[in-house]
């Protein structure tokens, strides 16, 4: 979906597709993206977006706390030292960095940003807005090394990083599921807004996880490579644990969630703790459309007949069958790899269409996972004739999405929630707040190695 045209003088990076400690040297894959060769400056920066590695940043973005306990709002951009920007080759491109350099841990980053708007862009037909553009014109990418986590807020995205059992250096910034769901959090925030105190629903965050998860699946359905990869392990069964439907993945046997999961509404009917779980039914639902519709494009195509469509449809609620189903696919990729790929792209394109334009018509205020189920529907009929009202109906129903009720937040929110202020502030947020003493200003601005006061 994403122009090709476009990206022919594209400026060139290398990206993992998927984050590198899983296959060890597996090398990344080069990629040209939107912006022409020669546009891209050091940090790497543009007109958009900007790169940072600062000095002595202690703490994230967000609601913080003076050494005398008053709460203050620290936002970009960082006023502080930063290492050198990396720059690009004389041709202009970021392609030349060695793998395990800070240099290109900042390339990875602005690369996967650039990629996922690109992406993205292409399916909205337009370029999308920061949704703080009233007050800054690009957005501040900041490696943050002693940051556990990767946030995206007002203004930033911040890149940390995670270690493993054993305290292996897994930086975030390697990690293109990781990057790409923070890209579709400052989507969301742009295309569908922030909702006040007064219209907030615990689905919205909820909403936000699971459609920041499904905007970077189809994100990484647009490298060549995995594509390759996904078909010639799983021969078109996507239902098989394959790293599709991973995403945030910290090693090899462990991820933060799971597309592909049997998680229905109803179980949280007695209440809630953590928005991620939340949006397990939602992202299920998605996941599984995706799949439908790519069975559809296969029977479409005489790849598959109507009963091995409908056995595959099971598969996932009835395990049994997995292994008479993974013959059915073996062979029938057999026949026609490129026909199974082609189905697979048809099926992204076509779910990246209906999303883009489904988030279009949502409104922040009172968000239910019903009203996303609806306005797919009605896109559906618009973009496409109601072709896929059956694969929605059925998906959203089977999860209870419109029927079960969500009961309250049984827990408050912590710091690695989207609904915790540190994510969804806003610059309004500093007229609630207590003023600090100056002499608390003072030791704000030393502690968090800020010039102004």
């Amino acid at each position: 979906m994403v122009d090709c045209e476009r990206r022919l003088d594209g400026t060139k990076f290398r990206l993992f597709p998927q984050a590198p400690f899983l296959d060890p040297g597996k090398p990344p894959e080069t990629v040209r993206v939107s912006s022409p060769a020669g546009s891209v400056g050091p940090g790497p920066s543009d007109q958009r977006m900007y790169v940072i590695d600062p000095v002595g940043k202690r703490r994230p973005y967000g609601i913080a706390r003076g050494p005398y306990g008053t709460p203050f709002l620290h936002l970009p951009p960082w006023d502080g030292p930063v290492y050198s920007p990396v720059p690009p080759s004389p041709g202009g491109h970021f392609d030349h960095l060695d793998v395990g350099t800070p240099e290109f841990e900042a390339a990875h980053v602005y690369g996967t940003v650039r990629f996922v708007l690109d992406v993205w862009e292409g399916y909205f037909g337009r370029p999308i807005p920061w949704h703080f553009g009233r007050d800054s014109e690009r957005l501040e990418l900041a490696l943050n090394r002693d940051l556990e986590n990767a946030l995206a807020g007002y203004g930033y995205i911040e890149v940390g990083t995670h270690f493993g059992e054993g305290g292996e250096y897994r930086p975030y910034s390697l990690n293109f599921d990781v990057l790409a769901h923070e890209v579709g959090h400052m989507i969301l925030y742009s295309e569908v807004g922030l909702p006040v105190a007064e219209t907030e629903e615990g689905e919205y965050f909820a909403f936000h996880e699971a459609t920041a998860d499904l905007m970077a699946l189809i994100s990484v359905l647009h490298f060549d490579s995995l594509i390759e990869e996904l078909l010639a392990n799983s021969r078109g069964n996507l239902y098989s644990f394959n790293r599709l439907n991973r995403f945030g993945e910290l090693s090899g046997n462990q991820q933060i969630r799971l597309a592909s999961n049997l998680i229905k509404l109803s179980e949280f009917e007695d209440g809630w703790h953590d928005e991620h779980e939340l949006g397990l039914p939602l992202i299920g639902a998605m996941f599984d459309i995706l799949v439908d519709v790519f069975h559809e494009n296969l029977v479409e195509r005489g790849l598959m007949s109507l009963e091995f469509e409908d056995l595959a449809d099971q598969v996932e609620r009835r395990p049994e069958y997995m292994p008479l189903i993974q013959s059915l696919f073996d062979k029938a990729f057999e026949r026609d790899p490129k026909g199974f790929e082609g189905a697979l792209l048809d099926a992204r394109d076509d779910l990246g269409l209906a999303l883009a334009a489904t988030l279009t018509q949502l409104s922040p205020h009172f968000l239910n996972f019903d009203d996303v189920g609806d306005t797919m529907l009605m896109v559906d009929r618009e973009l496409f004739a109601g072709r896929y009202q059956r694969e929605i109906r059925n998906n959203f129903r089977w999860r209870e999405i419109g029927t079960a009720v969500v009961g309250p937040r049984l827990s408050p929110p912590d710091a690695a929630s989207h609904a915790f202020s540190a994510r969804a502030v806003v610059p309004e947020t500093q007229r609630q707040l207590p003023i600090p003493t100056f002499k608390e200003r003072w030791k704000i601005a030393r502690s968090y190695g800020l010039r102004r006061g």
